[in-house]
């Protein structure tokens, strides 16, 4: 089965079916950065802070406690878990575009690689390795982007004419 470039030769139906899918998608997950910026998770301080409290702080506008291990292992788990079936989703999406092999491949991996450091960081910074904290802002960033790339390179490969073979 070819699926290099399969994306061009799908109905228009399903074609808006999978736009409407990867828009609906992306509506989501900058939801879900949105509230990363409401909790000041978006910098190394505030991601220390969200997850090992500011309890010692004396002009915290917030107070935050340190999260318990099994709040922590529930957020790695259900995050772990929802963000590789988002990533599955749009990455099956990619394996038809006729985009080129290599960045298809760096597309469809590489977010998984940012899933494992960036949740397996937030747990190591947790339990004291406090320098994890730029690993988890530098791979939750890549992660982001490559979103991004994906989704918008997706919606264009959809905008495409099929490609005719004689």
């Amino acid at each position: 089965m070819q699926l290099h470039g399969l994306i061009h030769s799908l109905p228009s139906y399903v074609k808006q079916f999978f736009a409407a899918f990867v828009i609906v998608l992306s509506i989501g997950y900058f939801t879900g950065l949105q509230f990363v910026r409401q909790t000041e998770s978006d910098n190394p301080a505030g991601i220390e802070e969200n997850y090992l409290g500011n309890e010692d702080m004396d002009d915290a506008a917030v107070m935050k406690f340190k999260k318990g291990e099994r709040e922590m292992l529930t957020i790695i788990h259900t995050h772990v878990l929802s963000i590789s079936f988002i990533f599955v989703l749009l990455g099956g999406l990619v394996a038809i575009t006729s985009l080129p092999r290599k960045l298809k491949a760096f597309l469809m991996i590489e977010p998984f690689v940012s899933i494992v450091l960036t949740f397996g960081g937030i747990y190591l910074m947790w339990a004291g390795m406090l320098w994890m904290k730029w690993v988890v802002m530098i791979s939750g960033t890549l992660m982001t982007l490559v979103f991004i790339a994906s989704a918008l390179l997706v919606l264009i490969q959809l905008l495409k004419r099929p490609i005719i073979n004689n």
